[in-house]
């Protein structure tokens, strides 16, 4: 009797023993069940992150780049025109001076993102050596405010030009009196020989005198008038003075060319 009880009490022992470890695996697999939603949902919510991505909207700068696209609309496009408005006779502040006038009228119309020169000839550039008109506006093409080319480089410029009363156009887009027109006001200062040279004491002192004095040679921009040379859009011929007044009298009211020479 004594012997079965004790048998009795192992089998209950071994039986409890079998239980707990079943209950254990049982547990250890509810456990390993509850982890891994939350490996996966915590996975999930890590993978979130994967919206980093989302900075691939920093392709924003691509429309940075856009809008520098937009911005060199105007540098395909104007290149050219003639000055909408004077200065001061022909006292321009010099060559400096009549650049910073061309660069200005450019920024008012959205060119301003080129580099801008008149088209002028001085006898001394700040060295004692002359300056030539035809070196200071680049290589070209130019074209005017409505998309014509006017020339396609220097010399083309100085041999066969589409320079015209319909293509000598403003900064604005806007023809310039010429010949038949009241005023009459085509003579475009230059101080320049056709070749696009200096013309001899013919430059307004160096752009610096609005006096009776000195005179200026003009060219037509229209290319119509009565003499042998009035045909020339840079060298037709010289003005009576400086002055607005002398401008004025034959036939022009300051203006100049503008080139974008980059």
């Amino acid at each position: 009797m004594t012997m079965l009880r004790g048998l009795s009490v192992l089998l209950a022992a071994a039986m409890a023993a079998g239980c707990g470890d079943d209950g254990a695996a049982v547990m250890d697999a509810g456990s390993g069940s509850d982890s891994s939603p939350r490996d996966t949902g915590g996975g999930g919510v890590d993978s979130g992150p994967g919206t980093d991505s989302g900075p691939g909207v920093d392709s924003g700068p691509a429309l940075d780049a856009g809008g520098g696209e937009a911005d060199a609309g105007p540098r395909s496009m104007l290149s050219f025109f003639i000055t909408s408005t004077p200065l001061d006779g022909g006292d321009l502040g010099g060559l400096a001076g009549a650049d910073t006038h061309c660069q200005s009228l450019a920024e008012a119309v959205g060119a301003g993102d080129r580099t801008w020169r008149a088209y002028l000839s001085a006898s001394d550039g700040g060295d004692g050596s002359p300056v030539h008109a035809r070196d200071r506006i680049g290589a070209g093409p130019w074209l005017n405010a409505a998309g014509t080319m006017i020339a396609s480089d220097v010399d083309d410029l100085h041999a066969d030009n589409d320079i015209s009363k319909e293509n000598g156009l403003t900064e604005n887009g806007d023809e310039v009196p010429g010949r038949g027109d009241t005023p009459n006001q085509h003579d475009i200062l230059t101080g320049s020989t056709d070749e696009g040279m200096l013309f001899a004491g013919e430059t307004c002192d160096d752009w610096t005198s609005n006096g009776g004095g000195d005179s200026a040679r003009v060219g037509h921009h229209d290319k119509v008038g009565p003499c042998a040379t009035c045909t020339s859009w840079n060298s037709a011929h010289n003005s009576a003075g400086c002055s607005m007044s002398d401008l004025i009298g034959t036939g022009g009211n300051g203006f100049f060319y503008c080139f974008a020479a980059d």
